[in-house]
Parts: C-alpha cells; sequence; structure tokens
C-alpha cells in the first residue's frame, strides 16, 4: 500500500504544469474590459505587467448590466483571499466603482473610464460635456430575447470613432469581434461610488470621442485621484495604443503604501 501510494504522489508531481512564478509582494492585478471592446484589449498591459512580475486577470465583463456585472467581478476579485488592484475600462469602470466596495481591494485605476457618483450612469456623465459622438456612431439597436436590446458600434465608423490612433488593420479586427452591451447597462445608475474610499489613478487620451476629455477630467479630479495621466492624442483605447503608460500607472499604484 505504502509503495502504491508513493507512487501515485510522484505522478500527479509530474503531471502537475508548472505555474508561473509571480513575486509575492506584488498584488494581482485584475483588468475589466468596457463596452464595444474585450479581454484582448488588455493584451498590451498584460505582456508589460506579467513582464514585471505580476500576476493578471483580465475578465470577461459581461456588460448586462452595472449591478449585476459588478456582482461578477466582486465574487472573483473576493476568489483571491488577497489584496487586489482594480482597473476599469470606459464602462468597466462603474463597474469596479461598484465592485470593490467592499472587498480586498487596495486601488482603482481607470482607464478612459467612467468613475460615477451614486446615482449617476453612463449616458449622464458622457453628455456632461460636449464633444462625445457616440451616438452618431452606433449601429440600430439589437433585439435581446426577453426584452431590451444591445448597442454596437459600426463597423465603418468603429476606427475613427472608438480606436483612431491604431493602426487600421488592428482596427478593423476591434470592429468586427467588439462585445455588445447592453442599452440598459448604460442607463443604470451607481449605488456605490468606491473611489471615495480607496484610492484612485486615472489615465486617458486627449482626443477620447466616446467619453469627452472634460468628462474624464472633471471625474478625476472629483475622485481626488492620486495620480492622473492624460496621453496627448490617444483615443478611447488608450490601453491599447498606449500599452506601457497604462502597465506603468497600474504599477504605480500597485506599488502605492
Amino acid at each position: 500500500m505504502y509503495s502504491f501510494l508513493k507512487l501515485a504522489l510522484v505522478t500527479a508531481v509530474i503531471a502537475t504544469p508548472a505555474v508561473p512564478a509571480f513575486a509575492s509582494d506584488k498584488p494581482p492585478i485584475v483588468l475589466v474590459h468596457g463596452a464595444f471592446a474585450d479581454s484582448s484589449s488588455w493584451n498590451g498591459v498584460i505582456e508589460r505587467l506579467e513582464k514585471d512580475g505580476y500576476s493578471v486577470t483580465a475578465i470577461a465583463n459581461p456588460l448586462r448590466g452595472v449591478k449585476s456585472d459588478a456582482e461578477y467581478v466582486r465574487s472573483f476579485v473576493a476568489s483571491l483571499k488577497t489584496s487586489v488592484v482594480l482597473v476599469g475600462h470606459s464602462y468597466g469602470g462603474s463597474v469596479i466603482s461598484e465592485a470593490a466596495k467592499p472587498s480586498n481591494v487596495k486601488a482603482l485605476v481607470y482607464v478612459a473610464a467612467f468613475a460615477p457618483e451614486v446615482g449617476e450612469n453612463a449616458v449622464g456623465l458622457s453628455g456632461k460635456f460636449p464633444g462625445g459622438t457616440l451616438g452618431d456612431a452606433l449601429q440600430n439597436p439589437v433585439s435581446i430575447p426577453g426584452g431590451g436590446s444591445d448597442l454596437y458600434i459600426q463597423q465603418a465608423k468603429f476606427h475613427d470613432q472608438f480606436a483612431a490612433d491604431v493602426p487600421a488593420q488592428a482596427g478593423e479586427l476591434m470592429a468586427a469581434t467588439q462585445r455588445p452591451i447592453a442599452a440598459s447597462a448604460l442607463a443604470e445608475t451607481a449605488t456605490k461610488a468606491a473611489w471615495k474610499d480607496i484610492p484612485s489613478w486615472f489615465i486617458y487620451g486627449d482626443a477620447d470621442k466616446n467619453i469627452p476629455e472634460a468628462a474624464l477630467s472633471w471625474m478625476a479630479e472629483r475622485a481626488k485621484s492620486k495620480k492622473t495621466v492624460v496621453v496627448k492624442g490617444a483615443s478611447h483605447v488608450v490601453m491599447v495604443s498606449n500599452a506601457d503608460k497604462v502597465a506603468e500607472l497600474v504599477e504605480e499604484a500597485a506599488a502605492a503604501k
């Protein structure tokens, strides 16, 4: 019996795949994409963070509603059983603001993202200042079984509207693979504003056409951002076109005491 157990143990050890080693003093990073994007939009950021020793997960945000999406993210974050840095892009900012309280989140990073106050929503914040052109770029809503509708950006307008500083070919691929968001999600109001209690960092481009620069600046100032980085000429997908700058800010948030 002893020999059998010993053989089974050795076999299990040999069969167990190697797990990448990450620095134990560096908190895990959880990335939450926004509307019209998917987890692959973080690829450049992930590459830099993992190279620097961070464990990273880019969650597939359901894009169904602020509260339900936040519950999904919160459950994953809680499962990590350690201090976490939560990063959100665009609508993903609304999700992390809702998901991070109460939880084990040590820092929030908003990447061209909404940081709503309780009672605010993405539609209201994006229209608070002039400059946003998303409405004119949307295609006709697609009905969802059971009621409601999904929103997509017209593929012909996607590159200019969403990712103007990304190579055209990459923009075409992003347009074809875009994830739709439920229209109701953009109108759903926040019930929590985690940035009031958790330190936050902001980065966005001054050529963003989805969320006007003035709105992003106003939200960052209201949240008392620890550091705000404005990338000249960057579009709404600043994490794609300027992955190094985004990763650098995430690492700064992760290292903050």
